[in-house]
C-alpha cells in the first residue's frame, strides 16, 4: 500500500508528513502559519506539501485543521487563523496536489489516531481532546466519530467554565479557550504559554477538569485523552488538577472510574490523526 500525505494545520504552525499505512512518520516538516492573506497562507501550505511529497506518490492526503468548518469540511474558518474564512482548503488542496484530499477538525483526527494506534486503541467510547493556542475535541461513541451536522462535534473549547468570564473568538463569553488555552494565557499574561507559571498551569487545569466533567456527565465517556503543546507542555501538574477537578464535577455512580491521560501518540498526535482522517474515509 502506498503512503498518506497527512497535513496539520494549526493556529502557530503548519506541518506535513508523509505517513506509512500502519502509522509510521516518514518525512516531515514544518512552517509558522505566518501569511497576510488567506492565497499566501495557502501557497506556504502547498509548497511544503510539495516539500514533503518527493514527487513520491500517495494513496491520499488527510487533513487535520483547526476549525470550525462547514459542509463536512469543505470549508474551513478557523477562530485563530484569520487569513482563512469559509476558505475551500480541501478542494484548493486536492486539485493543486493532483490526489484526493479528505478533511477534518484536526482533535476529530486525533481522536481517530489514538483509536487506531494509540491509548484507546482498546476503547469504544473517548474524548480526545486539544489543548493548544485553541482547544478541541473529538467524540468516539460506541466505536463511531461523531460528526454532527456540519462535522464539528466535540467542540468542548466553547463550553461554558466561567460564566460571565472573558470574552472568547467566538463572541461567547467563559467558552474553556477563552480561559485556558494558550491563545487566551499570551493574552492575559502577554507571554507565551510556555513560560507560564505553576499557578497558570493549575488554573488552566482547573477549567479543563470542569469542561471534561460535563462532557463525562452528559455522554458517559470513561477515558479521556489530552493532547497538544500546552497541556503537553504543562505536564504532570496541569494533569493532575484536571483530574482532581474533574473527580469532583463527577459524582454520578458511571462516572467513578474515570480515567484522563495525554494521548498516547504524544506530538505525532496530530500528524498521525490527519493521516487517520484519510484512513477512516476510505473505510466508510
Amino acid at each position: 500500500m502506498q503512503e498518506i500525505l497527512a497535513v496539520d494545520v494549526g493556529a502557530t504552525k503548519l506541518a506535513v508528513a508523509r505517513v506509512t499505512p500502519d502509522g509510521l512518520i516518514k518525512k516531515q516538516s514544518s512552517i509558522p502559519t505566518e501569511a497576510n492573506n488567506g492565497e499566501e497562507l495557502f501557497n506556504r501550505l502547498l509548497s511544503l506539501s510539495k516539500e514533503v511529497l518527493e514527487e513520491v506518490e500517495v494513496e491520499g492526503c488527510g487533513v487535520g485543521s483547526a476549525g470550525p468548518m462547514s459542509n463536512k469540511g469543505e470549508e474551513i474558518s478557523p477562530l485563530n487563523i484569520p487569513q482563512w474564512r469559509n476558505f475551500p482548503l480541501r478542494s484548493k488542496l486536492s486539485e493543486a496536489l493532483g490526489v484526493p484530499v479528505v478533511l477534518d477538525n484536526d482533535a476529530k483526527a486525533i481522536a481517530l489516531a489514538e483509536g487506531w494506534i494509540g491509548a484507546a486503541s482498546d476503547q469504544r467510547n473517548y474524548l480526545a481532546m486539544v489543548v493548544s493556542t485553541g482547544i478541541g475535541g473529538g467524540l468516539v461513541i460506541d466505536g463511531k466519530l461523531l460528526d454532527g451536522e456540519m462535522g464539528n462535534a466535540g467542540h468542548i473549547g466553547h463550553i461554558n467554565v466561567q460564566p460571565d468570564g472573558p470574552l472568547c473568538a467566538c463572541g461567547s463569553r467563559g467558552c474553556l479557550e477563552a480561559v485556558a488555552s494558550g491563545s487566551a494565557i499570551e493574552k492575559e499574561t502577554g507571554m507565551s504559554a510556555i513560560g507560564a507559571s505553576e499557578e497558570i498551569k493549575i488554573r488552566s487545569g482547573y477549567f479543563v477538569g470542569k469542561a471534561i466533567s460535563i462532557a463525562v456527565n452528559l455522554l458517559n465517556v470513561p477515558t479521556v485523552l489530552i493532547g497538544g503543546s500546552v497541556a503537553l507542555g504543562f505536564g504532570s501538574s496541569f494533569l493532575n488538577e484536571v483530574r482532581s477537578t474533574a473527580v469532583n464535577f463527577c459524582g454520578l455512580d458511571f462516572t467513578q472510574n474515570l480515567q484522563i491521560n495525554f494521548v498516547g501518540l504524544k506530538e505525532e498526535a496530530p500528524l498521525i490523526g490527519a493521516a487517520a482522517v484519510w484512513i477512516n474515509a476510505k473505510g466508510a
